[in-house]
């Protein structure tokens, strides 16, 4: 038992990190509801993860076929991940860019109606199971190259779900508060977006160098929030 539950725990701390990039995805998607519809987005978008990643693992043996080459281009092998891979990032990359540019130019935007309020919440949640879609393929992946124990994959996707829906609101709601916060995390999901498509073509990026960085520019923008204020 003691030692199925070291792979356990790293595989849960792994999930929790890849589990990030999610969680910032979704709470900035969730802005754009009203109030009282946010917790709902949140809960099915990571809900719906949850499920999704169950049933790659229940697929296993498919998803492991992924990581063929279906064909060579430039001396590059394309398998059926790094395709997933990089349109997953350019997704990413335009959603951010999207975003970005409409928080800068910070345009007044009329209350949406009943009707367009339930467009989007449906629009809204289709971008995030899409995004669900890579980073599960991308998660499960990863889970199979570190353990072997079926149900160590279970428990660690389960336990990260149930991290990530209780982490979700606070962090939604920080970024939410602070716009500074959320452009930092769109600069982040933009980056995500680039690591992304260089996988998919090979070149694989340290996420640790892509993490370091955000933190770094994180605890800048902490200090500027909190000296800013004073100077003013």
């Amino acid at each position: 038992m003691l030692e199925s539950l070291v792979p356990l725990i790293s595989l849960i701390s792994l999930e929790v990190i890849l589990g990030i990039d999610n969680i910032i995805f979704i709470s900035i998607l969730a802005d754009k509801l009203p109030p009282e519809q946010r917790n709902k987005l949140r809960y099915w978008g990571i809900g719906l993860a949850m499920i999704m990643r169950l049933i790659l693992l229940a697929f296993i043996s498919w998803i492991l076929k992924l990581d063929e080459t279906l064909f060579t281009l430039f001396d590059i092998n394309f398998t059926g991940k790094s395709l997933i891979l990089i349109l997953g990032g350019l997704f990413l990359i335009y959603k951010s860019t999207k975003e970005i540019y409409h928080k800068t130019e910070a345009l007044d935007e009329p209350q949406a109606t009943d009707t367009q309020q339930k467009k989007n919440f449906g629009q809204l949640l289709g971008e995030i199971i899409i995004l669900d879609l890579v980073f599960s393929v991308d998660s499960i992946i990863t889970a199979v190259g570190m353990v072997n124990e079926l149900w160590i994959m279970y428990t660690a996707v389960v336990v990260t779900v149930l991290i990530m829906l209780v982490a979700a609101k606070p962090i939604s709601e920080f970024i939410s508060r602070h716009i500074s916060f959320k452009i930092l995390a769109l600069c982040f999901l933009m980056m995500i977006g680039v690591s992304l498509i260089a996988e998919g073509l090979q070149f694989k990026i340290p996420k640790g160098y892509i993490y370091f960085s955000m933190l770094f520019a994180f605890l800048v923008d902490i200090i500027q929030m909190k000296t800013v204020p004073k100077h003013a």
